[in-house]
C-alpha cells in the first residue's frame, strides 16, 4: 500500500493533476458567476420598477395617434326571412363610424428634459409642447359610401388617441376652421395603438371633441397641447402626408420604430429630428368604417416611430455584459499563477488558486454595488485596482521575490483593461474578445514551447 500512496501523492503534486484541478475549479466558479448575473438582473428589475413608479405618477411614455375624424353613420339593410306565411322582409339599421385620416398632418414636439430620482434609481423625464396641425379632405371617404349608407356630420368628432391620460397638462390651443374646440377625456373606442415596440401593452386613452357642422368641406385644424412623459416618444403616421419634428435638450437620443428620421442634428446641448412619411410607405388606410364589435383586431402599433431618451451609460447592461465575459478573464489569472509556479519551481497549493478565483469573482460584485452609487467608469476603476492590488500582494506571499510576483499584477491589469475595452465597444466586443483570447493562447504556447511536460510531473 505504501508505494500506491507515494504514487497518489506524486500524482497530486504533478502539473497534470493541477491542470485538471484548475479546469474543475473554473467550472465550479461558474456557479457564483451565475448567481451574480442573477443578482444583476434582479437589481435591473428593481430599477425598472422604481422607474415605472416615477413614470406612472408623471405621465408614462408618450404614444400619440391623431387627430382622426370620426363621423357616425347608419346602414339600412333588408333582411329576408322565410316564415309559414311566406317571405318576410325586415328593415334593419346598422350603425357604424366613418374613420377619416388627415390629408396633411404636421406634428411638432419641443421638450425639455430632467432626471428624477427615487433612492439610487433615476429616470429621464420630459415636458413641453406638442402641436398638431393640418387639414382633412373627406371627399374620397364620403364617395366610398354605399347607396344605403348615410353619415351625420352634425355628430362628427375629432379624436386623438394617447397611451396615457396623465401626461396631459393642458390644452393651450384647439381650433377647427378657426372655431374653438372643447376636448373631453376618452378615445371613443378607437384603439388603433395597443403596444409599444410591438411587445408592451398600453392602456387605451385619449381626448375627443365635438365638431361644428363641417358638412362635406375641406377643414383645417390647429391644436397645441402641453404634455409630459418619460423615456420615449412615439407617433403614428396617420396622414396621407405626415411630417414630424421632434427637438429636446437631450444629447443622446436613440431613434426607434418603423421609420428613421430623414434629417437629424445631435449636439451636446440637444437634438432635432425630422420625419417625412407618405401613406404609401405604411399599411394604415386613409379611411374605413368602424363597426362596434367587428373592429377589435385593427391595430397599427407596428407603424409607430419616434425617439428614446437613451442614457449613454446603462449600468446594468454593462454589468451583465461584464459577467458574460467573466469566464475568459478568470482563466488568465489562473494561467499566470500556474506559469509562475512552473518557472519558479515552487509548488503552490490548490487553495491559493481557489482564493485568487474568488477574488476575481468578487470584482463583479464590487462593480455592481459601486456602479449603482457612482459613474460606471469610476466604479470599474476602483473595483479593478482593489483586485489587482490584492492579487499582486497575495502572489508575493506565494512566490520567492517581487521580480516574479509583479507579473501577476501586470497580467491582471492588462486583462481588466481589455475587459473595459470590450464593455465599451459593443459593436466590436466579439472581435476584441476573440483577438484577446488568441493572444493569450499564443503567449502561453510560446512560453511553454520548450517545456517538458512529462518531466514536470516527475
Amino acid at each position: 500500500m505504501e508505494p500506491e500512496k507515494k504514487q497518489i501523492k506524486k500524482f497530486t503534486r504533478g502539473y497534470t493533476f493541477k491542470i485538471l484541478f484548475l479546469a474543475g475549479l473554473l467550472l465550479l466558479l461558474l456557479i457564483p458567476l451565475s448567481m451574480i448575473q442573477g443578482l444583476v438582473i434582479e437589481r435591473s428589475r428593481t430599477a425598472d420598477t422604481a422607474e415605472a413608479d416615477i413614470m406612472e405618477a408623471w405621465g408614462s411614455e408618450l404614444v400619440a395617434a391623431g387627430p382622426i375624424l370620426a363621423v357616425p353613420g347608419n346602414r339600412v339593410e333588408e333582411v329576408r326571412s322565410t316564415t309559414q306565411d311566406g317571405e318576410r322582409i325586415n328593415i334593419e339599421n346598422r350603425p357604424f363610424t366613418l374613420i377619416i385620416m388627415p390629408e396633411k398632418l404636421t406634428i411638432g414636439a419641443d421638450f425639455k428634459t430632467e432626471i428624477r430620482k427615487r433612492g439610487i434609481f433615476s429616470v429621464p423625464l420630459f415636458f413641453g409642447d406638442l402641436s398638431l396641425s393640418g387639414r382633412f379632405n373627406p371627399l374620397q371617404a364620403v364617395s366610398s359610401l354605399a347607396v344605403n349608407e348615410e353619415i351625420f356630420w352634425d355628430q362628427a368628432e375629432i379624436v386623438i388617441a394617447l397611451s396615457s391620460q396623465k401626461g396631459m397638462r393642458r390644452i393651450d390651443k384647439a381650433l377647427w376652421n378657426e372655431h374653438s374646440l372643447f376636448f373631453q377625456p376618452g378615445n371613443r373606442e378607437l384603439n388603433i395603438i395597443r403596444r409599444i415596440d410591438r411587445t408592451r401593452d398600453i392602456s387605451s386613452a385619449g381626448i375627443f371633441a365635438a365638431l361644428p357642422n363641417t358638412a362635406n368641406a375641406e377643414s383645417v385644424f390647429d391644436i397645441s397641447i402641453s404634455m409630459q412623459g418619460g423615456r420615449m416618444v412615439r407617433f403614428l403616421p396617420i396622414g396621407q402626408d405626415t411630417r414630424v419634428s421632434v427637438s429636446a435638450d437631450w444629447a443622446s437620443p436613440s431613434f426607434q420604430g418603423s421609420f428613421l428620421p430623414n434629417n437629424s442634428t445631435i449636439t451636446d446641448s440637444g437634438f432635432n429630428a425630422i420625419w417625412d412619411i407618405s401613406y404609401l410607405s405604411r399599411d394604415i388606410p386613409l379611411f374605413w368604417k368602424h363597426e362596434r364589435g367587428n373592429d377589435n383586431r385593427r391595430d397599427y402599433s407596428a407603424s409607430l416611430f419616434g425617439v428614446n431618451f437613451f442614457r449613454i451609460i446603462n449600468t446594468y447592461s454593462l454589468n451583465i455584459r461584464a459577467v458574460k465575459y467573466a469566464i475568459l478573464f478568470l482563466i488568465i489569472p489562473f494561467l499566470t499563477l500556474f506559469l509562475l509556479e512552473i518557472f519558479t519551481k515552487k509548488n503552490i497549493h490548490p487553495v491559493p488558486y481557489l482564493l485568487s478565483g474568488i477574488a476575481n469573482i468578487i470584482f463583479y460584485l464590487l462593480l455592481l454595488s459601486l456602479s449603482e452609487q457612482m459613474i460606471f467608469y469610476l466604479a470599474y476603476l476602483i473595483a479593478a485596482v482593489a483586485v489587482i492590488v490584492l492579487l499582486t500582494l497575495y502572489s508575493r506571499s506565494l512566490l520567492p521575490s517581487w521580480s516574479k510576483s509583479w507579473y501577476m499584477g501586470l497580467v491582471t491589469t492588462i486583462s481588466y483593461i481589455l475587459l473595459y475595452a470590450v464593455l465599451n465597444a459593443e459593436s466590436y466586443a466579439l472581435i476584441i474578445g476573440s483577438i484577446g483570447a488568441f493572444a493569450v493562447v499564443a503567449l502561453v504556447m510560446y512560453l511553454t514551447r520548450k517545456l517538458d511536460w512529462y518531466k514536470t510531473d516527475e
